[in-house]
């Protein structure tokens, strides 16, 4: 299997009621993660016995420390679409060969980010354990934001 979807990531500002609203679809959340140090929540939904196959990311950045938060207007809740492949380091080069923006490179062998020509992201991650980490992908920088 050289692709496999896994997620669509959307950024929410209230947890709870997205949850409610796809749960009333029929999802249910199947995991969660938390980040105290990086200040948001991960809460990954699915359709009953499709958790392997297809998921909804929901991403909540908690407010600021001064109460602030962001408002996710104009499409910026869309976040990105994600895959798991094969050969990372392979498709990155075909994917870099024909043109398309890398924007986070595959430097831990495990996890890229790439831009479809409509400004999609596209998140790429590494089947099954990382691979060794090799050149030229270990010494770029991001080439774009992600």
């Amino acid at each position: 299997m050289p692709i496999q979807y896994l997620h669509t990531m959307l950024r929410v500002t209230d947890p709870d009621a997205t949850i409610k609203f796809f749960n009333l679809l029929g999802l249910e959340e199947v995991r969660r993660y938390n980040s105290e140090k990086g200040r948001f929540s991960l809460i990954f939904l699915a359709a009953p016995g499709q958790k392997d196959v297809a998921e909804v990311e929901l991403t909540h950045n908690w407010p600021a420390e001064d109460g602030s938060s962001e408002n996710y207007d104009g499409g910026r809740n869309f976040g990105h679409l994600a895959y798991r492949v094969d050969n990372i380091y392979a498709l990155c080069q075909t994917l870099m060969d024909a043109g398309v923006t890398i924007n986070r490179p595959p430097r831990d062998g495990h996890m890229a980010f790439v831009r479809s020509p409509d400004n999609i992201s596209v998140e790429l991650l590494q089947a099954g354990d990382n691979l060794p980490v090799q050149e030229p992908w270990a010494s770029m920088d991001n080439i774009g934001e992600w």
